[in-house]
């Protein structure tokens, strides 16, 4: 058995947890391997709507073991209350029978968060528009090799070795004239969420998981953010601190990507993202405020709203190439439906020549060259197949299919879990 891997393919927010709570009732294990409560993947069950944040997407599947792997960040007080909340949203999950830690996860410690928002409002730093979860200290400090993991919380000396780390932070941003909450109050806090994790299998996951694929069990790899954030291939310094892409499940997790299987790449029918940062296509004035209200586009951890953009096929071809998709899952089709006309960025003028793809970062006097056509009308929120589709939206897919040369095989259209078309090729001849 070889292990699948979904996958953003822009900016974040693309739909992932809908698609993954969707097939993960096929495979036996879902796997997170990268990223914190920074994600912000939604489900909607039984009319209800729940934003997952360090948990796997099929935490609501019994039968599904869930796994939070190596290459994630876990901050012990967030996972509490996401754990609480997600008790009080669905009862009968019992996340203490179905989810494994890894014991080599590093920690989000408080003081990280601390940190983070004061580099994102200090002058003296770049700010890019974090979710200032703690993040990028938690993944620098692991690469400084001056934290601590999941593992460690086993140690005698456990709450010795976090106090220090508290105090010396505490004492570096004294020095930045930082308002801070009482020391004690965030490690009282930090303390007792340590021990809520403790029910919590724990283990070396990189043994667990191969095991498992040896036994022939199938494995869903999560990623969260997106290929364009990736911390190497996306748009630098605007990006996540993580890698996020098909090579960073691989690493995340400790499976050889020779046992690498489907690559699902999961991308809006229009472009959004949040924070700052290179968006090329955006969209401004009305129309983006149409698109933004009519689509929720609002973040999912923060509430900021997202801004909106024309599909991107230079920034998805070249996804779509260092991730090696092999399936391609097209959301949000229908907050596009009744408008008159549709855009798509086909490619980038220069005055010697044009850019097919993306790699992160564009010449100041590229312009985007884009492709108007013709909208769809009518709901299609109901639909049951796709050959019902409205015929300018089957050329809509028809064209991305070409474009891409990787298939499109799901289509969104709507935010409930089955309101989503597989999609066979032959069902978008008129």
């Amino acid at each position: 058995m070889n292990m699948d891997i979904v996958l953003g393919l822009q900016w974040g927010d693309e739909g992932k947890g809908k698609f993954i709570d969707l097939i993960s009732e096929d495979y036996d294990i879902a796997a997170r391997f990268n990223g914190g409560a920074n994600a912000g993947h939604s489900i909607e069950r039984n009319g209800k709507r729940i934003t997952l944040k360090s948990l796997p997407s099929g935490i609501f599947m019994k039968d599904v073991q869930n796994v939070i792997g190596t290459g994630t960040v876990l901050d012990p007080v967030s996972f509490r209350k996401e754990i609480l909340n997600l008790q009080l949203f669905d009862e009968t999950v019992q996340p203490e029978k179905n989810l494994i830690i890894s014991r080599k996860a590093h920690f989000v410690l408080p003081t990280h968060r601390l940190v983070d928002v004061f580099m994102e409002e200090n002058p003296d730093y770049t700010t890019i528009g974090t979710t200032k979860n703690g993040i990028a200290q938690a993944y620098s400090n692991k690469i400084l090799r001056q934290n601590l993991r999941v593992g460690d919380m086993e140690l005698p000396d456990f709450k010795n070795r976090v106090e220090q780390i508290l105090e010396r932070d505490y004492r570096l941003l004294a020095g930045g004239n930082v308002v801070l909450p009482p020391l004690e109050e965030i490690s009282s806090e930090f303390f007792e969420a340590v021990d809520f994790l403790k029910k919590f299998t724990r283990t070396e996951t990189e043994i667990f998981l191969n095991t498992a694929l040896s036994e022939g069990k199938r494995i869903l790899a999560e990623g969260s953010q997106a290929a364009m954030l990736d911390i190497d291939h996306g748009t630098y310094p605007y990006v996540t601190s993580s890698s996020t892409t098909a090579a960073g499940a691989s690493s995340g997790l400790g499976i050889s990507p020779k046992k690498v299987g489907e690559i699902f790449g999961i991308a809006k029918a229009y472009c959004t993202r949040v924070g700052n940062g290179m968006f090329p296509t955006e969209v401004f004035g009305d129309l983006g405020e149409e698109i933004r209200h009519k689509g929720h586009e609002f973040g999912s951890n923060t509430g900021r709203p997202r801004r909106i953009g024309w599909l991107d096929l230079p920034a998805l071809r070249y996804a779509i190439m260092i991730n090696g998709v092999t399936q391609v899952i097209l959301t949000k089709a229908d907050i596009l439906s009744g408008m008159e006309s549709v855009a798509v960025c086909t490619h980038y003028e220069l005055e010697d020549g044009t850019i097919e793809r993306i790699a992160g970062t564009l010449p100041e006097n590229a312009r985007p060259v884009l492709k108007s056509m013709e909208g769809w009308e009518g709901d299609i929120s109901s639909l049951e197949n796709a050959s019902d589709l409205p015929d300018e939206l089957k050329e809509f897919l028809s064209f991305l299919n070409r474009e891409l040369d990787v298939p499109i095989t799901y289509l969104s259209i709507g935010p409930g879990r089955n309101q989503i078309l597989k999609i066979k090729e032959l069902e978008l001849v008129k």
